[in-house]
């Protein structure tokens, strides 16, 4: 059986005039992110453990801004990767431009943190004071040089 070909993956290799959102598979209807207050408190952390709780959800940082990740898919999303509702979508649906879409791109976050676990962890390691109340034993004591 012969493979099927892979979609195109440059926007530099599209044929001029053809739309991108024609060899995407619309991961812009697959998520929404909200930014949320950097956590200084435990009681923070407390609630991002809570996100994290909750099917779908993760967090991220980008630029120092922290932001509630949903993976969600588009109620409106069709099989063929296009809105449903393309003349009625909302105003951020309207704003968004593939100028700057995530086509092409294989994102590294600074943090992405997807269970409540790494969140514990996460926090602990903030707040702990020399491994007392912590998670983590004590700093050991530096090897003697010979």
């Amino acid at each position: 059986m012969a493979k099927k070909t892979p979609r195109i993956t440059r926007r530099a290799d599209l044929p001029p005039g053809d739309s991108l959102c024609d060899h995407c598979t619309a991961k812009c209807c697959r998520y929404f992110a909200l930014p949320i207050e950097t956590p200084t408190t435990r009681q923070d952390f407390d609630f991002i453990r809570w996100y994290l709780l909750h099917q779908h959800a993760t967090v991220f940082t980008e630029d120092d801004t922290w932001y509630l990740l949903v993976h969600t898919e588009c109620k409106h999303l069709q099989p063929d990767y296009r809105c449903g509702i393309y003349e009625t979508r909302p105003q951020i649906c309207r704003d968004y431009s593939t100028d700057n879409c995530e086509f092409e791109e294989t994102w590294t976050y600074e943090r992405y943190l997807e269970t409540p676990e790494q969140v514990a962890e996460f926090s602990e390691a903030i707040f702990a004071k020399g491994g007392r109340d912590g998670i983590r034993g004590a700093e050991p004591p530096l090897m003697k040089v010979l």
